[in-house]
C-alpha cells in the first residue's frame, strides 16, 4: 500500500503568506549599508522559518521526510538554535555555554530528539527565539563587522571567524535549510514556496 500524500497546489492560493502586505518580511524601511543589509537578510530567514512551521502541531513538526533521513521541522529548529548559539553566543562571544542538543559524548541529537511532544516542541522554539535574540543583540552592538574571534575549528586547529563572515554563513545556513523546510512542509500538508 503506498502512503497518500497531500494534493499539491500551485498558486498563490495555497502560499504561506496572502498577500505581501500581511508578510512580516516585507516590513520596514530597505535596509542601507552592509550591517543593515546583512542582519535584514538574516532576519527574513528567520521569520520563513516561523512561517514554514505555522499551525503545526507536535507530530507534524516531527514528522521526518523520508527514510533512512531523519530530517524534521522540529529537528531543523533545534539545529538552527544550536547553530545560532555556536557561531554567535559560543565563538563571537566567548560564552563557555555548553552546546545545544548534543549528547555526553558530543553526539548532534538536534535531529534525534525531535520526538512529537508538544513540551519539545515548546523548549525547541522557546530556546531559538533565545538564541536568535541573543545574536540579534549582540551585532547591533558590534561596532565592526570585521572584528575577529577565534575558535577550534573541528580539526584540532585553532582558526578565526569575522562577524560579517558569521552573518554570511548563518544567511547560507539558513537558504539551505529553507529549501528542506519547502519540501517537508509540502509533504505534510502539500503548502508549497515563499
Amino acid at each position: 500500500m503506498t502512503e497518500q500524500l497531500p494534493a499539491r497546489t500551485f498558486g498563490w492560493a495555497n502560499m504561506f503568506v496572502a498577500a505581501r502586505e500581511s508578510d512580516p518580511r516585507e516590513r520596514g524601511d530597505p535596509p542601507v549599508g552592509e550591517r543593515a543589509t546583512l542582519a535584514r537578510f538574516l532576519r527574513d530567514y528567520r521569520l520563513t522559518m516561523e512561517i514554514k512551521c505555522e499551525g503545526l502541531d507536535a507530530a507534524a513538526m516531527a514528522a521526518q521526510s523520508v527514510p533512512p533521513s531523519d530530517l524534521s521541522l522540529l529537528g531543523l529548529v533545534r539545529h538552527l538554535a544550536a547553530v545560532e548559539q555556536f557561531w554567535f553566543r559560543r565563538v563571537l562571544a566567548g560564552q563557555s555555554a555548553p552546546r545545544l542538543y548534543r549528547s555526553a559524548d558530543g553526539r548532534n541529537e538536534a535531529f534525534d530528539g525531535a520526538v512529537a511532544d508538544p513540551a519539545v516542541v515548546a523548549e525547541a522554539w522557546e530556546t531559538w527565539r533565545g538564541e536568535v535574540a541573543f545574536a540579534e543583540q549582540f551585532v547591533a552592538a558590534s561596532d565592526d563587522l570585521g572584528a575577529t574571534a577565534s575558535f577550534e575549528n573541528g580539526l584540532g586547529e585553532q582558526d578565526s571567524v569575522s562577524v560579517r563572515e558569521v552573518l554570511v554563513h548563518m544567511i547560507e545556513e539558513y537558504a539551505r535549510h529553507m529549501g528542506h523546510a519547502d519540501f517537508l512542509r509540502e509533504r505534510i500538508d502539500g503548502r508549497v514556496g515563499q
